[in-house]
């Protein structure tokens, strides 16, 4: 059977078409949802985002919330530095966070009233920015839990 688009379909036993593939356009779609869904949907993380381990390139955002690849290698540099990290803090959209928590799954960082959390899985590392009016520990919860899911993903 011809492919014609970015899916991959196979006759099943039963004759019925069944998908192989995802196009990366709904893989995109689905991954912004699921940051909506599980971070911004609590009303205490004004901004998210999945950078990708391997080469700290984005793999997803929040709508309107974009990185520079300087800042995502600086992130994916913090996990490699703890030590680093806890001293100095973490450098983020021109603001020094200073460091609250940082170990091989999680860093914490806050600048005045605002903050930045990052849980690294097992390919990726979650992104989570709260602003002045939200709650730290809301953010912190739901930026770990869907670390905890994407873990248990596998990705």
């Amino acid at each position: 059977m011809a492919t014609g688009t970015m899916l991959d379909y196979e006759m099943s036993k039963k004759d019925h078409l069944q998908k192989k593939g995802v196009p990366d356009k709904v893989k995109l779609n689905q991954l912004q949802n699921l940051l909506h869904d599980a971070l911004l949907a609590t009303g205490h993380v004004s901004r998210g985002a999945l950078i990708k381990q391997k080469d700290c390139s984005l793999k997803a955002s929040t709508v309107g919330f974009s990185i520079p690849f300087d800042q995502m290698q600086l992130i994916c540099d913090a996990f490699s530095n703890l030590n680093t990290t806890r001293e100095q803090g973490v450098l983020f959209e021109g603001r020094l966070y200073k460091c609250v928590r940082a170990d091989k799954n999680s860093i914490y960082g806050k600048h005045g009233k605002r903050g930045i959390v990052l849980v690294k899985t097992q390919t990726l590392i979650v992104v989570g920015v709260y602003s002045e009016n939200m709650y730290p520990s809301v953010c912190i919860e739901s930026v770990e839990k869907l670390g905890d899911y994407l873990k248990e993903k596998g990705k």
